[in-house]
């Protein structure tokens, strides 16, 4: 039988790091709450130097701040970087976890279409096709009900719209839409077999950047993301009925804006 190895200092830092951020986004840490670094040191068992090194990582994450008089005092949310990965992850296992998805779909919003749109105006033949490519795997992957495969193909392929647009501030936001999309999956937020509508909608982002259709694969990847929240809010809703919350509206949406309803005639790529 296997001794347990002692936890390493670099292990008892991470797992400090990760308690506190978790703890300050869920809000049991309050704003403006001083923290104790003497505290930490008996709370979690670990030493001044492992202590002070959580702090300055949350520190530069915007989460602590050290002030004269006071010490270490968690930070309001308006300070925090919330582009941050672990920020984000922290916020999404939080309580809060939907209106996180949300905001981040709304960031989304604003940046993916465009970005398909410039794909379309600017990238190469063999960057569509590979596109294409991605698309059927995933589609495959989709039918297949393989979240795991399908979770996986679907951060490559909007990382490669993101990458295809050309504009390199976009093919930045990889990781944000990554945390979005693979925070939906863990925590189940996501259908066990994706919607035919959202697997044909990745097929025509794809063919329209790889036509050069600039319009139609702004409005394909409008639609992906617009169904992202209607299906966020749907499985919510269903699992937190006291709490069913509104999907956020598109811009542009009356109330009384019909959706596009799925399409009787659903394609399967091919290639």
């Amino acid at each position: 039988m296997k001794t347990p190895q002692a936890e390493s200092p670099i292990d008892r830092h991470a797992s400090l790091v990760q308690s506190l951020g978790l703890a300050i986004a869920e809000g049991s840490l309050a704003p403006n709450s001083v923290v104790r670094l003497d505290e930490l040191e008996t709370q979690h068992n670990v030493s001044r130097s492992v202590v002070r090194e959580a702090a300055r990582v949350l520190s530069s994450k915007g989460m602590l701040a050290s002030r004269r008089r006071f010490g270490t005092v968690v930070q309001p949310e308006a300070a925090w970087n919330l582009y941050d990965p672990e920020v984000i992850r922290w916020r999404l296992a939080s309580s809060r976890r939907l209106e996180q998805l949300q905001a981040l779909n709304e960031l989304r919003g604003a940046i993916e279409p465009q970005a398909a749109r410039l794909a379309a105006e600017r990238a190469s033949w063999d960057a569509g096709s590979d596109l294409v490519h991605l698309a059927a795997r995933l589609w495959a992957a989709g039918q297949r009900g393989d979240q795991d495969e399908f979770l996986r193909l679907d951060v490559a392929f909007h990382a490669a719209v993101l990458k295809a647009s050309g504009n390199a501030m976009f093919a930045q936001l990889l990781n944000l839409v990554a945390e979005v999309l693979t925070g939906r999956a863990e925590h189940g937020l996501m259908p066990h077999l994706p919607d035919h509508e959202a697997l044909q909608l990745h097929v025509d982002v794809a063919s329209a950047i790889q036509r050069g259709e600039a319009a139609a694969a702004h409005a394909a990847m409008s639609r992906i993301v617009q169904q992202f929240a209607e299906e966020v809010g749907h499985i919510w809703s269903e699992h937190h009925p006291d709490t069913a919350a509104k999907a956020p509206r598109q811009r542009g949406e009356s109330d009384d804006a019909p959706h596009r309803p799925p399409s009787d005639s659903l394609t399967r790529p091919t290639g």
